[in-house]
C-alpha cells in the first residue's frame, strides 16, 4: 500500500469512527418534554408523535406535565439541566420560563419549542403558521358576511401562538370599513374554554337581542367556537345566519361543521406532524447540524362542510 492510500485509509477510518461516536450518542440521547398542557388533545398528539420518532431512534424520553402550572416549568427545566439531559423540548410560552431557558443555555443543553413562541434561547420552534390560519378564517368570515356586520372575537393573548391569531384577524376585519368588532372576549380556559365561552356569549346575545345584530363569531381556537355555538342554539338564534369559525378542527368541531349549521369552518393543524418535526429538529441538532430557522412551520388545511367528515 503506497503512502497516499495509507493516508486516505486513515482519514476514512477516523471519519467512520467519528460518525460511529455521533450515531451512538444520538442513539443513547436523553430528551425531556415539558408542558403544562398535557390535558389538551393537541398537546397529547404532539407528544405521542414525538415519542414515536424518539422510540425509533432509541432515545430515552421523559414527558413531564406540570398540569397547568406554567411557573413550575422553570423548576422542571432546571431539574433536567441538573440531570444533564441531551435536549429539552417545551410546549409553553418561552417568555414565561426565561430563567429555565437561561439555565439550559448555561449548561449548553439545546431547548426546542413544540408549538411554543419564538425565543432567542430556543434552537427553533416547530408549530403551525398562526398568522396564516387566522388570515384564512377571518377572510372566510369577511367573505361570508359580505364585508359588513358586527363580529364577536374570542382571543387569548397569554399564549403567543394564539395571540398571533387575534392580531391577524383584527387586522383583516379592520380592512373592511363595514365590519365592526362588537366584542373581544378572553374566556377562562381552566376547563378548556367551552363553558366560560358559552356563558360570555350568552351575555352578549342578551345584550344584542335583535336578529341580525351579530353577523359572526370568530374564535382563535375551537373550544370558544363550540361554546358560542351552544349559546346561540340555547337562545334559539341558530337561524339568524350567525357564522362561526374556529381553529384546530378537533373532532367535536369537525362533527359540528359537518352538520352544515352555524359552525362553518376551522383549520386543521397537523398535531402529529408538529411532534414528528420537533423530534426531527432534535435529531438534526444532536447529529451536529445547525438549524438556521427560528420557526419551522408545519402545513395546515381549511376544514368546511365539504371535507369535515374526511
Amino acid at each position: 500500500m503506497n503512502i497516499n492510500l495509507k493516508t486516505n485509509f486513515r482519514r476514512f477510518a477516523l471519519a467512520a469512527a467519528a460518525l460511529a461516536v455521533t450515531s451512538s450518542a444520538a442513539l443513547a440521547a436523553s430528551v425531556a418534554v415539558i408542558t403544562p398542557y398535557l390535558a389538551q388533545p393537541g398537546t397529547q398528539f404532539y407528544v405521542e408523535a414525538f415519542q414515536g420518532v424518539a422510540k425509533e431512534k432509541g432515545w430515552d424520553v421523559n414527558v413531564i406535565d406540570t398540569q397547568g402550572d406554567v411557573a413550575a416549568v422553570i423548576s422542571k427545566i432546571e431539574d433536567m439541566v441538573n440531570q444533564k439531559v441531551d435536549a429539552i423540548v417545551i410546549n409553553v410560552d418561552p417568555s414565561q420560563v426565561q430563567a429555565g431557558l437561561e439555565a439550559a443555555k448555561a449548561a449548553n443543553i439545546p431547548v426546542f419549542g413544540m408549538d411554543a413562541g419564538a425565543n432567542p434561547l430556543l434552537v427553533t420552534n416547530v408549530t403551525s403558521n398562526g398568522y396564516a390560519m387566522a388570515a384564512e378564517t377571518s377572510t372566510y368570515v369577511a367573505d361570508r358576511i359580505g364585508g359588513k356586520g358586527d363580529v364577536v372575537m374570542f382571543v387569548f393573548d397569554a399564549f403567543p401562538p394564539v395571540q398571533q391569531r387575534g392580531v391577524v384577524a383584527s387586522a383583516v376585519f379592520g380592512n373592511f370599513p363595514d365590519i365592526k368588532i362588537l366584542d373581544k372576549v378572553t374566556p377562562d380556559v381552566s376547563d378548556g374554554g367551552i363553558a366560560d365561552s358559552r356563558a360570555k356569549m350568552e351575555a352578549i346575545l342578551a345584550a344584542h337581542p335583535e336578529p341580525g345584530s351579530i353577523a359572526a363569531v370568530w374564535a382563535a381556537w375551537d373550544q370558544p367556537a363550540l361554546g358560542a355555538l351552544q349559546a346561540i342554539e340555547a337562545a334559539g338564534r341558530q337561524n339568524e345566519g350567525i357564522v362561526i369559525t374556529g381553529i384546530d378542527a378537533n373532532p367535536q368541531a369537525r362533527e359540528e361543521i359537518a352538520k352544515g349549521g352555524n359552525f362553518e369552518a376551522s383549520v386543521a393543524q397537523d398535531f402529529s406532524g408538529i411532534g414528528a418535526a420537533a423530534a426531527d429538529a432534535v435529531a438534526r441538532v444532536l447529529g451536529g447540524e445547525t438549524i438556521k430557522q427560528s420557526v419551522i412551520y408545519v402545513p395546515t388545511k381549511l376544514v368546511t362542510v365539504a371535507n369535515a367528515a374526511q
